[in-house]
């Protein structure tokens, strides 16, 4: 199925009362922001138009609605208790050996302190050792620059969430139609 086709999801998600189509939104991104944009765009077409508006959203979001969108986000490695979007998302870290969950502590620590926010990655289908050494390098970002990288991540997940919200198939990583 392509992003293009009709998907029952999407009508579904179309028919929505605001106030549950809200609640969706929310589940996929905390910026309240973000989520009115997305409600103000409603009916969609397609699936691809909704994750168009989502990117468009993206761009416009201010310094607090990025940070009302991470703190939605636990830090990596420990996924909210009950929560089965985040440990489906943070499945690279589920195996993860004790040495290497003490350094994503340390590093989500260090991140934390250096940025004063979670450090947000889109995990799905990276490994605990990709993640590792993504924080690693983001570390010496310079503050503005770790904000866009945020940014796009952000707009990663957003469109990973989408799509499961409204049943398109997708590709993991790169938010693509899978074949």
């Amino acid at each position: 199925m392509t992003s293009t086709s009709p998907l029952p999801g999407l009508a579904r998600f179309n028919a929505l009362e605001e106030s549950a189509a809200r609640a969706a939104l929310h589940e996929a991104c905390a910026s309240t922001t973000w989520a009115g944009h997305l409600l103000a765009a409603r009916p969609y077409a397609t699936a691809e138009d909704l994750y168009a508006t989502s990117d468009a959203a993206m761009v416009h979001l201010t310094a607090a609605d990025l940070d009302e969108a991470m703190a939605g986000h636990p830090p990596i490695g420990r996924p909210r208790p009950g929560d089965p979007a985040s440990a489906r998302e943070q499945r690279g870290m589920a195996g993860a050996s004790a040495t290497l969950r003490a350094q994503m502590l340390e590093l989500n620590l260090a991140y934390q302190e250096r940025f004063g926010h979670v450090f947000l990655i889109c995990a799905t289908g990276r490994t605990g050792e990709q993640m590792r050494d993504a924080v690693r390098e983001r570390l010496g970002n310079p503050p503005e620059r770790e904000r866009e990288i945020v940014r796009a991540e952000l707009g990663k997940i957003n469109r990973i969430r989408l799509a499961r919200l409204v049943g398109d198939a997708r590709d993991d990583r790169e938010g693509r139609p899978t074949p």
